[in-house]
């Protein structure tokens, strides 16, 4: 069986998500990783068949691709803007894009 491009980019994507999300070393082993890789087997179809559930699992996978990304976004800008404690006048300014009065301007 033979899966659409759709499907593959699709499954890839959302194992990279699950690659960039994971702890483990192997992330093929991990439960999220085995249940995309088995759902994309079990609704694979070839060129002779059509398969109404396969659409719904497109958009389901869709989602969840959404949802990781989503949640690696918000690490991502958690860790950024996360206190550190106290910042300096200058800090704090070059942190939301302002200048200091006696800052030389470009």
């Amino acid at each position: 069986m033979a899966t659409t491009k759709a499907g593959g980019k699709l499954m890839k994507n959302l194992l990279a998500e699950i690659r960039r999300n994971s702890s483990e070393e192997n992330f093929m082993n991990s439960l999220p990783a085995k249940y995309i890789s088995s759902q994309f087997r079990k609704f694979e179809t070839t060129q002779q068949q059509h398969c109404r559930a396969r659409e719904e699992v497109q958009f389901i996978g869709e989602t969840y691709l959404c949802y990781l990304e989503s949640i690696r976004k918000l690490k991502e800008i958690n860790a950024h803007y996360t206190g550190r404690g106290e910042r300096s006048v200058r800090e704090t300014a070059d942190m939301v894009g302002f200048k200091l009065p006696h800052d030389p301007k470009p």
